[in-house]
Order: C-alpha cells, then structure tokens, then sequence
C-alpha cells in the first residue's frame, strides 16, 4: 500500500559509486553524517593503523608496473568476474606475487610480525592473499616455521585456510576446502578470544560482514581498492577490551589505493582519515616520549638541589 505522504530515510554505511549520486537520487540531500572518526570519537570503534612492509618482502619493478596497469584498467569496475580477471594482468601478476621465494619471505616476516606484536598485546589476525594458490603455499611455508601450530582437524590448530575450493585446484589446495558448516565452525573459533585459532589465510571470505572484535590485524597481500578495501580494513576497528586499535600491514602497495578510498570517502562528507600511519603515530610517541624524559630530568636536577640545600644545612 503506498503512502504517498510518507518520508523515506535512507541508511548507507559505505557510498557505492565514484561520484556517491546514486543515494542523493533516491532519498535526497543527506540529513546526516556520522563517519569513522565520530565512531572513534564516541568509542564505538577503534582507530585504525597502516603499516607498509613492501620494502621487507620484495616485489620487483615487474610486479609493481603491473599493478599500476592492473588499477588503471579495473578504474571504472571495481568488482572483477574470472572471465574479466583472464583478459587484465591478474595471470602474470598473480605470478609473480605468488612466486615460491617471495611467499617464503612473506611467512617469515608475517610470523615474526605476528610474533612480536603479540608480546605487545595479544590478538588475532587475519591474512589477505590474491589467490587460492597462493594462501595454500604461504599456509605450507608457515607451518614449515612453526609447525606447531598446524592441525588437521578444523577444531583444533592455530593457523587455519577459509576458501571453497573447486575439482581443478588440485590437492594442495583441495585439502583447505571448507563446507559452510566448517566455516562458521571455524567463524565461531576465530571469535572467541580464548581459542587457540589465532591466524587464518583468506582470499574474499570474512572480508565483510565479519565481526570478531579481538581480531587487531590485517596482513594485506591482494589488490583491493575502493569500498572493498575500505570493507575489509574495518575488519580490525571493533572494540575489544584495551585494544588500542586495529593495524593494516601492506605487503602490496596498497597505500595509493587506501588514499584514493580515503579520499572518495572525503568527498562524501567523511571528516576523519580512518587509517593513521603508523610511521607518523611513531614520531608523534618519540616527540611526547622526548617532552617526558625532559619532565624526569628537570625534575631530577629540582630533587638534586633540593638535597644539596638540605645537607648544606644539615652541616
């Protein structure tokens, strides 16, 4: 039954199109924004955190050329069938990302990140990979490191793959399919900060949609652009108990792609930047760490001639 005198509101999380015209068109000028840094603000989130270690796993001027050519020619399609993927570089960049020496450096760099980072703070983590074939053979590299930390049976184990996979893929890759009853299964392990499960590879599942609160990091390694990659990096942003915030770690040169989301979210009235340079938060904690010891050391030489005055008196 229609109501022609009714009002309609519409809700979006994300702009869709380039040019965000598509909700203006249906329901009007907007009434209000509520963007990231309110959510920030307001604690219903936590800051996000980017981090570039290209330079630690190398990809070669090859690699990065394509990926140049790969943005350019996905810039008016965002979302990329297989059929389309065989007609664009995907093959030969897929290649040379998922090339057996490079992968190797990347399980070594990941676990000792992942290593490090939770002696700061313990959380989960996610890892982003371009194809199926590359999350099976950076899963084997991981646990050739740390083979403790595999398991055959899915409820069991602290490194997982969660993809689907297909009769063509063969049996390295085969052994990581996952029926939609393991995967939420293993969805259930991933968010209870008390499993064991605490790293899982993934290609596009739990890239949206996926709440686990204690998850704080994501190691990216795909292309992704646009309201995907903005999708997928607030994977990391929920609040969970002193979790300081969530940290995106590139290995693919992901920042140009992040600026241009940043960017396009500006343009649709966002005020704040939801991913922080880690760099930059680094230099802005050495300039505060540099004001304190200033304090302890003003306050030592105040405590030295304090006592100085009082043995004088005392003699």
């Amino acid at each position: 039954m229609p109501y022609p005198q009714a009002t309609y509101i519409g809700f979006t999380g994300t702009p869709i199109e380039g040019t965000d015209v598509n909700t203006p068109q249906v329901f009007g000028n907007y009434i209000d924004r509520y963007d990231i840094k309110d959510a920030v603000d307001d604690g219903a989130t936590v800051r996000i955190f980017y981090e570039s270690r290209l330079a630690k796993v190398n990809l070669d001027e090859e690699g990065k050329r394509l990926i140049d050519e790969f943005d350019k020619e996905l810039e008016l399609d965002e979302e990329v069938s297989d059929k389309q993927r065989a007609k664009t570089k995907w093959t030969k960049l897929e290649a040379i990302v998922g090339h057996q020496d490079r992968v190797k450096n990347l399980a070594k760099d990941i676990v000792t990140h992942f290593e490090k980072r939770q002696t700061t703070f313990e959380g989960k983590a996610m890892i982003v990979a371009m194809s199926r074939r590359i999350a099976a053979g950076l899963y084997k590299e991981i646990i050739s490191l740390r083979p403790q930390w595999h398991n055959d049976d899915l409820t069991k184990g602290a490194i997982k793959v969660v993809m689907t996979t297909n009769s063509a893929d063969g049996p390295e890759i085969s052994r990581h399919h996952t029926t939609k009853q393991q995967r939420k299964d293993l969805s259930e392990r991933m968010k209870d900060p008390a499993d064991e499960l605490k790293l899982v590879i993934v290609r596009d599942m739990w890239l949206t949609g996926f709440d686990a609160p204690c998850l704080n990091t994501m190691y990216v390694d795909k292309p992704m652009r646009g309201h995907n990659l903005m999708q997928a990096i607030a994977r990391v942003n929920r609040v969970f108990k002193d979790k300081p915030g969530g940290l995106i770690v590139d290995y693919l040169g992901i920042a140009t792609d992040l600026k241009k989301a940043l960017a396009f979210y500006g343009e649709a009235g966002g005020k704040g930047d939801p991913a922080e340079n880690i760099q930059k938060a680094f230099e802005i904690f050495t300039e505060k760490l540099e004001v304190v010891r200033q304090m302890f050391e003003e306050n030592s030489k105040t405590q030295k001639r304090y006592f100085a005055r009082g043995t004088r008196s005392v003699l």
